[in-house]
């Protein structure tokens, strides 16, 4: 809708975003569209360096990605979209932030990860790569001459893995190690691996890029994610999803910034004047805010932006805990429901040429083994999804439930209700999501150094004081926060540059 909105006060917990003069402030210096982890890192680090700051959010709630609620019975709570959040815990710009003390509180699950495979067991990823290793067998070594320089060396790079790729390296060597195995395909590294066990959970980490395992960059995704496992783990806050966006919403009152909810921004001419303008939405929204003020050639490139594959989410209300028949699954907070890797890369290969798996690779999280508060005594809930085609309108319920099934016998009967969202659900939650897909645009080789465009600054656009700092920009997607943050640093950089002391904080 367009109205005039209604400032934001969550009546989880006790945060008052400060009214000025009545009703907002008059006029903010800085405009953030979009409440998603990176608009509102946006605006953390723009009201961090003395601006004023409105953020305005088309839904009755902020927080994008970052919500809960009670999909399917009354005290089942569920996370809506993101549910594990590994990278919000590596992200430098979170670390930085005490968000402990405005209420987030973050759980670690005795593993990271469990992969149940065909033969009644299951592969871990311990936050301990030895541990790993040991669980590996003849891989082990393998494993650890691959990720063990890389998880020693992170420290150096993090904040260069999660920054824009066009420019040079402060640690150039760590840097080349990591670039040259990122830029190749997942199925090709996986090669090093003889057996079934780190095959597989290779296999499994690596899907996390929505594409085929044997494109191009798909490794990268795979080794960050196990690098960070075993750096940070692969937590998930106390209470759900949305304990993080209430305690960067908590430090944006705090910081004197505001939130305006229930507003959808169809354009420009919908919002203040401000020194600085942040959007954070992906290219389709963009052409559609700013039209004809964008150049011809800026709009074709962004029309040209391309999204990859959609999720289809399902969320379960069970009667107790998923009947793993390895009993150590139990142990992980996710479970990769896949079976061998040569059954992950067949499924996402078919759905990158467009078709649906009959046993899709599915994305599980079972948060209530180890924040029981979540559900009723006794009960749980579970959150999975798969991967399908952008826009697919195939209901993958029954494959996803049987695939589940297949590795823990009597799931089906611990379903009380459950709750169903498919691309078009997706994308009617959050207009972000495009087709139902979840990473803010496709993460190819192409669309990792061009993202969106290939520019010297990615998030600064042609119209002066605009700027993009959705996960349509480097270093794309997951829940970081990254994007947010070098969106705003540009534009201290540029539109607001001189007016005032800029923040403190430096990843870059």
């Amino acid at each position: 809708m367009s109205g005039a909105g209604a400032l934001y006060c969550p009546a989880v917990r006790d945060i008052v975003i400060p009214k000025r003069n009545g009703h907002g402030q008059s006029r903010p210096d800085v405009v953030v569209v979009g409440s998603g982890p990176n608009g509102l890192s946006a605006a953390l680090v723009l009201a961090g360096a003395g601006y004023g700051v409105r953020i305005y959010e088309a839904e009755p709630e902020p927080g994008g990605g970052l919500r809960t609620a009670e999909l399917t019975r009354p005290g089942f709570r569920h996370d809506i979209c993101s549910a594990i959040h590994p990278m919000a815990a590596a992200s430098p710009f979170f670390r930085s932030l005490p968000l402990e003390e405005h209420g987030l509180e973050w759980i670690h699950p005795d593993a990271p990860l469990a992969h149940p495979l065909p033969d009644g067991g299951a592969v871990l990823l311990e936050r301990s790569i030895d541990a790993t290793a040991q669980g590996l067998g003849p891989d082990g070594d393998a494993w650890l001459s691959l990720l063990g320089p890389l998880v020693e060396a992170w420290p150096d790079i993090e904040k260069e893995v999660l920054a824009p790729p066009l420019r040079l390296p402060r640690h150039p060597l760590a840097m080349a190690r990591f670039g040259l195995l990122a830029l190749r395909s997942a199925e090709a590294v996986g090669r090093r691996f003889r057996g079934e066990r780190a095959a597989a959970l290779w296999a499994g980490v690596a899907a996390h890029s929505m594409t085929a395992l044997d494109r191009p960059l798909t490794a990268g995704i795979g080794l960050v994610l196990s690098i960070v496992a075993h750096r940070v783990g692969w937590p998930f806050p106390r209470g759900g999803s949305d304990r993080l966006a209430h305690a960067m919403i908590s430090m944006l009152g705090e910081r004197g910034g505001e939130i305006v909810t229930g507003r959808r921004i169809e354009s420009l001419d919908d919002l203040p004047p401000a020194a600085a303008t942040l959007l954070d939405v992906t290219p389709r929204q963009l052409l559609r805010i700013a039209g004809e003020r964008l150049p011809p050639g800026y709009r074709q490139g962004l029309a040209r932006f391309r999204y990859g594959p959609a999720a289809f989410k399902v969320d379960w209300a069970l009667d107790g805990p998923i009947p793993w028949r390895a009993a150590e699954c139990a142990r992980a907070g996710t479970v990769h429901v896949g079976g061998t890797a040569e059954e992950i890369q067949a499924g996402e290969g078919l759905v990158d040429r467009g078709g649906h798996p009959d046993r899709p690779f599915v994305l599980l999280a079972q948060p209530t083994l180890f924040d029981p508060d979540r559900a009723p005594v006794g009960k749980h809930v579970a959150w999975a999804y798969c991967h399908v085609p952008n826009g697919s309108t195939v209901d993958m319920t029954e494959a996803i439930e049987r695939q589940v099934e297949r590795f823990a016998p009597g799931f089906r009967d611990r379903i009380l209700a459950r709750h169903v969202m498919d691309p078009a659900a997706l994308e009617a939650h959050n207009a972000n999501l495009v087709g139902g897909h979840i990473n803010g645009g496709l993460q190819d080789l192409r669309q990792t150094f061009a993202r969106p465009l290939l520019r010297r600054d990615p998030y600064a656009t042609p119209l002066p004081g605009l700027y993009l700092c959705s996960s349509s920009t480097p270093p794309g997607g997951g829940v970081h926060g990254m994007c947010g943050y070098h969106a705003a640093r540009s534009a201290l950089r540029g539109a607001l540059r001189g007016r005032k002391a800029p923040t403190t904080f430096t990843a870059s």
